[in-house]
C-alpha cells in the first residue's frame, strides 16, 4: 500500500499530523508519501504578526526529502480566487501512483483536485475535518437560514465539499463538533464521517520516572529560573488574540504577587508577547522543535490552554499533567478525569481554578489519569492502526469490484 498524505504545509519540527502520523504509518511498513505546499503555517497572517516567522524554515519548491520513513515533497503554490492551491499536484501523484490519498479538509483547492483527478489515478480519496465549533462562528452563532453568511458558506465551501465526497471513501473528524461542521457546512454525508482524533507522539511524551528524567526536570526548571517549589503554568502555541495567553498571565501574576509559588512558562510567539513578558511571575520562551518540547512539559506542573482548543494539551497531559481549559471546549473527552474547566475568559474563575491545583495530590491524581488515558486512547500507534484498518477496507472493496466486474 502506498500513501500520499496532502497538506497546506509542512513544518520542520512541529507535531502536526503530517508530521508525526506518516512516522506511525511508515513503522507499520507503509509507504508514506507527504505532499505540501511551500507555505509557512501562518502564511494567512500578515507578516508582521506571523508567530513562527522565526521557527518555520523557507521550504524550496521541487525538493524531495526524508524523514522519520516517509518522504517529503514540496511543491509550489499558486493564488487561485484568493485562495492557494497546489502547483503541479497532478504530475507529482501521477509519478508517485498512490493506492491511498489522504487531505486534512474537505473544502478547498487540495481535495478538489484531489477528487477531480480520483477516476484517472484510481486511489482511493480520504478526507479530514479539524474545524472546531470554537474556530468556526457559523456553528455557534444563531442566524437565520437564508442570511448572506450562510448563502456564502453554501456557495464557498457545502457545495464545493458536497461534490468532493462523491469521490470519498471517508471523512475522519477529530471530535464529535469537527464532524458536525463537516455534516452541516462543508456537505460531507453522515454516514462518510467517522470520528478518528489526532494523537500524541508517545515515543516523545510521557511522563518523568527515570532518576536521570527527574534531574533534567530539575535542571530545566533551574535554567529557566524556576524554583523547585514553584507551581509553574506551562502554555505553548501562538500568542495570539484569539489563544488569548494573556488571561494566563494575568492570572499567574495575581497568584504571585499574593504571595502564592505561581510561576507562568509561555512557549511560542505572536501579538501577546510583551504584554505576557510584563507580567509579573511569567517567562516567555522561542517556539522549540517537537523533539524538545516534552522536556519543558515535563519540567512544569500545569498545563493551561485558556481559549481555542490545542493538541498540546493532549502532549502536556501524556507528561503528566493535569490540564486547565475553558468551559465551552467541545472535546471534553480530551479533558475527562485529567483536567478542569474555567468559565471563558473569566480571570476570577482561573484565578480560583489554579488555586485548587495548589494541592500536589490532586495534581498527581489529574496527571497519572491523563498521561494513561493518552497512552490508551490517544497514540498516534493506535491512530495510525485505525487509519490503516480503514485504507485496507478500502483497497478490498476496490479489489472485489474488479474481481465482479471480469466474472463471465
Amino acid at each position: 500500500m502506498r500513501i500520499v498524505l496532502l497538506s497546506e504545509f509542512y513544518c520542520k519540527g512541529m507535531g502536526y499530523l503530517e508530521n508525526i502520523l506518516p512516522k506511525y504509518l511508515a513503522r507499520r511498513g507503509v509507504e508514506t508519501h507527504v505532499v505540501a505546499t511551500d507555505l509557512p503555517p501562518d502564511y494567512r497572517q500578515q507578516p508582521a504578526s506571523r508567530a513562527y516567522r522565526e521557527f518555520s524554515k523557507k521550504l524550496q519548491p521541487g525538493s524531495v526529502e526524508e524523514h522519520n520513513g516517509y518522504s517529503v515533497h514540496i511543491l509550489g503554490h499558486e493564488r487561485v480566487m484568493g485562495h492557494m492551491r497546489m502547483a503541479g499536484l497532478r504530475k507529482k501523484l501521477h509519478s508517485i501512483r498512490p493506492d491511498i490519498v489522504q487531505t486534512m479538509t474537505p473544502i478547498g483547492w487540495i481535495p478538489l483536485e484531489a477528487a477531480l483527478l480520483r477516476p484517472f489515478l484510481r486511489y482511493k480519496l480520504f478526507t479530514g475535518c479539524h474545524h472546531h465549533a470554537s474556530v468556526f462562528p457559523l456553528a455557534t452563532k444563531k442566524s437565520r437560514l437564508f442570511s448572506l453568511e450562510r448563502f456564502s458558506c453554501t456557495i464557498t465551501r457545502t457545495i464545493p465539499g458536497g461534490l468532493v465526497s462523491l469521490e470519498t471513501e471517508r471523512c475522519y473528524a477529530i471530535t464529535s463538533d469537527c464532524s458536525d461542521v463537516a455534516v452541516r457546512f462543508f456537505g460531507v454525508p453522515a454516514k462518510k464521517v467517522e470520528i478518528c482524533p489526532l494523537g500524541v507522539d508517545t515515543d516523545l511524551f510521557y511522563p518523568a520516572s527515570s532518576r536521570e528524567e527527574m534531574a533534567s526536570r530539575s535542571h530545566l526548571r533551574q535554567r529557566l529560573g524556576f524554583a523547585d517549589s514553584d507551581i509553574v503554568c506551562v502554555y505553548t502555541g501562538r500568542f495570539s488574540d484569539d489563544k488569548n495567553p494573556e488571561l494566563l498571565a494575568r492570572a499567574v501574576e495575581s497568584l504571585s504577587l499574593s504571595g502564592l509559588p505561581y510561576r507562568g512558562l509561555f512557549i511560542g510567539n505572536g501579538a501577546q508577547a510583551e504584554a505576557i513578558a510584563c507580567r509579573s511571575g511569567c517567562k516567555t520562551h522561542p517556539f522549540v522543535p517537537v523533539t524538545e518540547l516534552s522536556n519543558f512539559y515535563r519540567a512544569a506542573d500545569i498545563g493551561v490552554w485558556p481559549a481555542q482548543e490545542s493538541m498540546s494539551m493532549l502532549d502536556a497531559a501524556a507528561c503528566g499533567l493535569p490540564i486547565v481549559v475553558n468551559d465551552t471546549m467541545s472535546a471534553p473527552e480530551r479533558i475527562e478525569g485529567n483536567g478542569l474547566y474555567y468559565r471563558l475568559n473569566d480571570l476570577a474563575d482561573l484565578i480560583q481554578i489554579l488555586q485548587r491545583l495548589h494541592d500536589p495530590v490532586l495534581r498527581r491524581t489529574l496527571g497519572s489519569c491523563g498521561a494513561q488515558k493518552i497512552v490508551r486512547d490517544f497514540s498516534w500507534a493506535s491512530v495510525a492502526e485505525r487509519r490503516i484498518r480503514g485504507y485496507e477496507i478500502a483497497l478490498s472493496e476496490k479489489k472485489q469490484s474488479k474481481v465482479e466486474a471480469v466474472a463471465p
